[in-house]
């Protein structure tokens, strides 16, 4: 077994797990200092499944490149929207009548305290004459192998920054 982050092996029999950035991870113990380390859940006591009852399994579920997202939010729409009500010389409240949303989401946008969903973006885009969602673009995946064991970690898609 190996580090979902860098690629050094990880014993099969004790592997650390450690939640980073919200994901849940088999990592070694130098990249388990990235996050924090999670503990085995306790195993579930036996259930007696209903017969004739079908469970809804939402693990089933497949998924196609049609459900990735074609846009994206740019990384500093907080800025760019205040930039842009500023140089209209409109106030959070004038914004917010124009696109109908309270100030507090006005001010938390601004902020970066909250990040809008594509709907209120399109709103933002349309009233303050502003592009804030960007194409994204499909990385192949093939070009990021581990040249000794072949295959993919997130150690080598991204570069991790160090505190």
């Amino acid at each position: 077994m190996e580090c979902e982050i860098c690629g050094k092996p990880v014993p099969e029999h004790n592997p650390i797990k450690a939640k980073i950035e919200g994901s849940v991870m088999v990592v070694c113990k130098e990249c388990s200092k990235l996050g924090t380390i999670q503990k085995a859940p306790p195993k579930p006591k036996f259930r007696k499944q209903n017969k004739g009852k079908r469970q809804n399994n939402s693990k089933g579920r497949v998924y196609s490149r049609n459900d990735e997202p074609s846009e994206e939010l740019i990384e500093d729409f907080a800025l760019e929207v205040r930039k842009a009500r500023e140089s209209k010389d409109w106030s959070r409240e004038d914004l917010g009548k124009k696109i109908n949303e309270r100030v507090s989401v006005i001010t938390r946008i601004e902020t970066g305290k909250m990040t809008p969903d594509i709907k209120l973006t399109k709103k933002l885009e349309k009233a303050l004459n502003i592009k804030l969602l960007e194409e994204v673009n499909n990385v192949d995946l093939n070009q990021f192998v581990n040249s000794q064991t072949g295959e993919r970690t997130l150690g080598n898609i991204m570069k991790i920054k160090r505190k």
